[in-house]
């Protein structure tokens, strides 16, 4: 681990399994084992915001603590997206039925409020982005790149390969809290 100053009152920590290190420091928090205001996960590091006092970092390890039992979300999904058929051919196998299969888990939020990161795809069926990405990709929209599957909270433009649509609003302001993914939650696809 790599541990840098970032601002005022942040930690930068480089780490090989974020999510991992996410579960352990939001459980060592709960413990009153580090004050912090923020754990925020990424791809290759969490960012700690807000912290009080010195951490010990000899104290903690990425197994010492537990998952948390993470919130699930349903996510009804129609099988209609217009990249379906070239996934299917890259794959081998029904988009539809591998997604239903797979249990994924946010690791991190970001590219646009309420895009979660969600990982669990085996390394075989990563896909690559278009090579020219999409002026606009409608909300909603099921999408697969590298070792992620996503769902766009609002129309945007974007590069992922589109295999579905869902009806769910994943961003709302008005809702407490906005956003129906945050990292640790457990995410199922279904048929709509």
């Amino acid at each position: 681990m790599l541990v840098r100053r970032y601002g005022w009152d942040g930690l930068l920590l480089e780490v090989d399994d974020p999510a991992a290190w996410f579960r352990t420091l939001r459980a060592a928090r709960e413990r009153g084992e580090l004050t912090c205001e923020e754990i925020v996960p990424a791809a290759r590091t969490v960012l700690l915001r807000g912290v009080r006092g010195e951490p010990r970092w000899t104290d903690l390890t990425p197994s010492a603590a537990p998952p948390a039992p993470p919130s699930r979300l349903d996510v009804p999904v129609h099988w209609d997206g217009p990249d379906l058929d070239a996934v299917a051919s890259a794959w081998q196998a029904d988009p539809a039925r591998v997604l239903r299969e797979t249990e994924f888990t946010v690791a991190f939020c970001g590219f646009a409020p309420g895009f979660g990161y969600l990982a669990g795809l085996p390394e075989r069926r990563w896909l690559p982005r278009l090579a020219s990405p999409r002026a606009r990709v409608p909300a909603g929209s099921v999408a697969l790149a590298g070792p992620y599957a996503g769902i766009y909270p609002r129309s945007s433009p974007g590069g992922w390969q589109l295999v579905g649509r869902t009806e769910l609003v994943l961003f709302d302001l008005d809702r407490e809290p906005p956003a129906l993914l945050a990292p640790g939650t457990s995410v199922r696809f279904t048929d709509a």
